[in-house]
């Protein structure tokens, strides 16, 4: 399908220092600097908007593609598990909190004409109207025994992937890690020389998706698709929790009652005591129930292609 990508900065998301750390304060500093302007960006893109003339504004999950698609009257819907009013309100403790931009942010967002909300999501009282569908899956065809022998991997290892979304480590405890005995680990980015046990997921010809699929257990951060595809592939799952990303308990309670985890403390982590995290991850019985089917892409589908109809 032919499309066209133009660069505007739509949302910030958080500020962070590596996977595992929200930079609370200029999170907020970075959103006000972001509002500063507001009018002018809501006028910019309401005006982008109607020059070419779209049948909908489908927003993962950008407030200001959906105020602005709502201004140029063009059908907007909203598709995520999460929205940024509801992250901000678990940084609301800082005391650079700004409850009214919050306020600001979800009243954006209550001009959507629907939100799809994917399974496992939060509570999003912004959104008049809200329908849920299923996980959302990527599915991907993995040749395991391919990336266990270009891994270097033994008959006796496991392969434990280390992946914690977009955003790299900036440190790991090598000699820690390295020195786990009955393990290889496939890392994103640089590994220092001269490691036994450590593969970079970069000098490997098969893309990220290939990898965790490939992958014993995967050690991650609760994040969206790290858990949701875990659980359907049936993978083991150890997370270092942040303990203040708002979706964070519901994935937590998601993999625990449908896959899988074993939760390693941020201590444990970056000291490098993951023996024991990883041994009981491999022990766990398989889960008593079923995870939802992950049919999220042709539920939002239909979706929006009843709600066009509808539109006229």
């Amino acid at each position: 399908m032919p499309f066209e990508i133009e660069a505007v900065e739509q949302d910030i998301g958080c500020i962070q220092d590596g996977p595992l750390h929200i930079e609370v304060e200029k999170t907020w500093q970075a959103y006000r600097d972001f509002h500063r302007h507001w009018d002018q960006r809501l006028a910019d893109e309401t005006k982008a908007i109607r020059r070419r003339a779209p049948c909908f504004v489908l927003s993962d999950i950008s407030y200001l593609a959906i105020e602005a698609g709502a201004a140029a009257g063009i059908p907007t819907v909203a598709l995520s598990s999460l929205s940024w009013d509801i992250v901000l309100e678990g940084l609301r403790e800082s005391q650079e909190a700004d409850p009214a931009l919050i306020r600001r942010i979800a009243a954006a967002y209550g001009k959507a004409g629907l939100m799809v909300r994917l399974a496992p999501g939060l509570r999003m009282p912004a959104f008049q109207r809200v329908i849920d569908v299923g996980p959302i899956v990527e599915e991907v065809t993995s040749n395991r025994q391919a990336i266990r022998e270009i891994t270097g991997i033994r008959d006796h290892e496991r392969l434990v992937v280390i992946g914690f979304g977009g955003i790299p480590l900036t440190s790991l405890p090598w000699h820690h890690v390295d020195g786990l005995e009955g393990y290889r680990f496939v890392i994103p980015g640089p590994v220092p020389p001269g490691t036994r046990r450590m593969v970079s997921a970069d000098a490997l010809p098969v893309s990220s998706r290939a990898i965790m699929a490939a992958a014993d257990i995967l050690v991650t951060k609760p994040g969206y698709a790290s858990i949701v595809e875990a659980v359907a592939r049936g993978t083991p799952v150890v997370y270092v929790r942040r303990y203040n990303f708002a979706d964070e308990g519901t994935l937590v309670e998601y993999v625990q009652r449908f896959g899988r985890g074993v939760e390693l403390s941020f201590a444990d982590f970056s000291q490098g005591r993951w023996r024991d995290a990883l041994v009981r991850s491999i022990m766990l019985s398989p889960p008593p129930e079923w995870p939802p089917p992950p049919a999220g892409q042709s539920a939002a589908a239909r979706l929006l292609v009843e709600y066009l109809e509808r539109r006229g």
